[in-house]
């Protein structure tokens, strides 16, 4: 039985967010995405869901330097950051290696950066209304424009080179050009009401459109400074991104419409929209959106549009910094990347073959993942966020989970429609907090809120159709406080739950009281079912886990280690063992037979609120407050198998080692000795080559490596702290310190290895000293007493 415990998790991948606000830009060559990231700009491969590298300055390196806003070449080779330091720093995008780096000369931050047509100038626009123009290759200030008022939201160079102008559009709601040769502003464009957040120019440089968040498109022709459409869209815009003239969307032939300007925007609807500017017509209005709309009028929805013309596709960035690739001609959703999961509250594996995880996060939201390679689905249906999540063991495909809603849902994966919601229950008057499912069947499911409230919710046979209404077969008011977690055992026969007041009580199925289980100092967080024996094991706030005995209700074993709550617990090798995790970001594993902890993981910044194990318990999942998921390897046979080489190894090596000193082939012993790291023999080596004389030892030691030598160095560190050992010791120093001091033996820890061995070597010179002393007093005693012995 020994051999089926687990000794080992190993973390073989981690997801951490990649977006969390802030700017984001796409290559033209549909590879890489640059998304704003805290204080740096990860580089996100689109096709494998992967941080190739960062951009910036990261906690490694000293304190980060907040980025505020930044942007990439046209050749895609640059990347120019702005920072809270006042500095603007140059990057190569490809290496992420800084190139140059100045002071911007704002009172205060940039908002928005911009490089010219060729990349050989940059502009940077304040929040104090001046945009300063700079040459890339002497780091210099040519112009500083004036004449906006408060902070710039858009900023973009003319794409014709030769007109020389810039375009910019702050607070004061006016877009205004400048002379980017001479500094003078040119025209002001006045039109709308509120911020202005986007800025087109046709290919043609005659007409530019601009959205804003005063509801309407403005079409202006550039040389006459004056507005040939305005165009009410009725939702503030936050992006739009102008179209070739041979795009194809659904439902749209273009036919003697043959002249137009189309543009996608898309705002706090959450919705694309495609129009045609020109003809003032709505050509496109998306009907699979992804995205909930703002919560309140003139809130934030979708955040930016990207358009990569090369793949021909659109991607959506909302406000809850998810990235959703539309493929543009049947606009049908290819791919969801999830930039920033917030709290990840709980997570199951879903499906007969455990491919698919479902997590739920700080979102009413809930995210569908590929394991092998994150690919996301998000599930909508929940109004709030969700809390708790449950997987029917005996039909894996389908799941229940529970929301602030007062909701629970019950979900089904199909291989053709996806996953879907089959069923609602509404019978909670608060917040449900915790389901479990039936053990033995799909028939039912539990559930407990913050209404005190333990539910049995009857499953159909069938389900007519989607949103299929749920009714609760039993009800009871099981606790006084809120109530944490809930708990069906393997049987189906008791249900467990877990409360704010200290106490986990059993339920039989019908919902009668069968013990309460009292000992925690605090609220129980977590209860989980034995699979094999009658015991309940429990998780408090107390910091504690306990083990209690069904059937007389006594509390067997109580586990101590963890330094605060412990939020999750779940049984391993068939009742054996326990992996818990808690609010100090530690994941354990427990032996229940010795009480002994086996493996403490410390893999989060924060608390661990979910913890998933898949069957075969080689696959654990966690995911706690710093929105990380990490995902655990069971390695207990493969580190027991290299652990069985490894003394094979060290067996044979010890028994060559014997036969090398046997044979008095000192070198090749040595060389040996130094490799397994065996002081002992290396000393006794040492002393054996001695006995001829130390010429013969310094003669030894340059048929050895640097790396063999940096070793014999440390044992004669060692060796130097005992009296018997000094002298060996000090002629190993004695040899090797003209290589160290002529920089032929470099090695990386000389200034430890030197405070911890001159100590030992001034005292060793001081008793040497004071023997010398006494030994020359004894000849000179001797000496004094030889005449008169003589004389007698």
């Amino acid at each position: 039985m020994t051999s089926l415990l687990k000794e080992i998790y190993e973390k073989t991948a981690e997801y951490t967010a990649f977006y969390t606000g802030g700017d984001i830009q796409w290559t033209a060559d549909g590879v890489h995405l640059l998304c704003q990231c805290e204080d740096v700009i990860k580089v996100v491969d689109v096709n494998t869901f992967s941080t190739s590298h960062i951009i910036g300055e990261t906690e490694e390196d000293g304190e980060p330097d907040q980025i505020y806003t930044f942007q990439m070449s046209h050749s895609n080779n640059l990347v120019l950051t702005a920072h809270k330091s006042g500095l603007m720093k140059l990057w190569d995008r490809e290496t992420g290696l800084q190139k140059k780096v100045w002071r911007s000369g704002h009172k205060g931050p940039v908002a928005r950066l911009v490089f010219d047509p060729i990349d050989e100038n940059v502009a940077s626009g304040g929040s104090d209304g001046n945009i300063r123009l700079w040459d890339l290759t002497h780091n210099t200030c040519t112009s500083s424009l004036r004449g906006a008022m408060g902070v710039f939201s858009v900023l973009k160079y003319h794409p014709d080179l030769s007109k020389q102008l810039i375009f910019g559009a702050a607070d004061d709601t006016k877009i205004r050009s400048w002379n980017s040769k001479n500094g003078k502003e040119h025209v002001i464009y006045s039109g709308h009401f509120s911020k202005i957040t986007s800025l087109q120019f046709t290919s043609d440089g005659e007409h530019m459109i601009s959205s804003g968040r005063d509801r309407v498109l403005i079409l202006w022709k550039i040389n006459e400074s004056k507005a040939i459409r305005v165009l009410p869209v009725y939702e503030s815009i936050e992006s739009t991104v102008l179209l070739p003239s041979t795009f194809k969307i659904p439902n749209f032939k273009k036919k003697s419409e043959t002249e137009g300007i189309y543009v996608a925007c898309a705002g706090e609807k959450g919705i694309v929209k495609v129009w045609n500017v020109l003809m003032s017509r709505l050509m496109f209005e998306q009907n699979n959106s992804l995205v909930s709309p703002a919560s309140e009028e003139g809130g934030l929805a979708i955040t930016y549009l990207l358009f990569n013309e090369l793949r021909n596709v659109l991607s959506v960035v909302t406000a809850d910094h998810n990235i959703i690739i539309h493929d543009l001609e049947t606009f049908e959703c290819k791919k969801q990347l999830i930039g920033f999961t917030d709290e990840v509250l709980d997570i199951i594996f879903v499906g007969k073959e455990e491919r698919h995880m479902v997590v739920a996060t700080n979102s009413q939201d809930l995210k569908y993942y590929e394991i092998d390679n994150m690919n996301c689905e998000i599930l909508k249906g929940h109004t709030d966020i969700v809390l708790a999540l449950a997987c029917f063991p005996t039909k894996p495909e389908m799941f229940v989970s529970s929301s602030k809603d007062n909701s629970v849902r019950i979900w089904r994966q199909d291989a053709e429609k996806g996953v879907t919601c089959i069923g609602v229950g509404s019978r909670h008057t608060a917040s449900v907090g915790s389901v479990s499912t039936s053990q033995t069947s799909n028939d039912f499911f539990a559930s407990v809120s913050q209404d005190n409230c333990l539910k049995v919710w009857g499953v159909p046979k069938e389900f007519i159709a989607t949103d299929q209404k749920i009714k609760s077969t039993y009800t009871e008011l099981a606790h006084q406080t809120d109530i944490n977690c809930v708990s069906v055992s393997p049987n189906d026969k008791i249900i467990a739950t877990g409360s704010q007041d200290k106490t986990a009580k059993l339920w039989s199925e019908e919902l009668t009281l069968l013990g309460v289980l009292k000992g925690h100092r605090r609220g129980v967080w977590c209860v989980r079912f034995s699979p094999v024996d009658q015991v309940v094991l429990t998780s408090s706030a107390d910091s504690t886990i306990k083990l209690w005995s069904i059937a007389d209700l006594s509390c067997l074993k109580t586990f101590e280690g963890h330094g605060s709550s412990v939020l999750k617990i779940e049984f391993l090798s068939r009742g054996q063992q326990i992996l818990s995790s808690g609010a100090d970001g530690l994941l354990k594993l427990w032996n229940i037979k010795t009480s002994e902890c086996k493996m403490t993981l410390d893999n989060h910044d924060g608390k661990v609120w979910s913890l998933a194990i898949n069957k075969s318990e080689n696959i654990v999942i966690t995911g706690g407050s710093d929105s990380k998921l990490v995902k655990l390897n069971d390695v207990t046979a493969e580190k027991r198998e290299q652990m069985a080489k490894e003394r094979e190894q060290v067996i044979l090596q010890e028994q060559e080692l014997m036969n090398l000193l046997h044979d008095k082939q000192l070198i090749k012993a040595l060389r040996l000795a130094l490799r397994m790291e065996r002081p002992k023999h290396v000393l006794k080596i040492v002393n054996e080559v001695l006995k001829d004389s130390s010429v013969k030892l310094s003669e030894t030691l340059k048929e050895i490596n640097h790396t063999q030598k940096e070793t014999l160095l440390k044992f004669a560190a060692e060796w130097n702290t005992n009296n018997k050992n000094c002298h060996a010791a000090q002629l190993v120093l004695n040899i090797l310190a003209p290589e160290i001091i002529s920089g032929h033996l470099k090695v990386p820890s000389l200034a430890s290895f030197l405070e911890g061995a001159l100590p030992y070597t001034e005292r060793h010179f001081e008793r040497l000293t004071n023997l010398l002393q006494d030994l020359n007093f004894i000849t000179y005693t001797v000496n004094c007493m030889q005449p008169h012995v003589t004389s007698q």
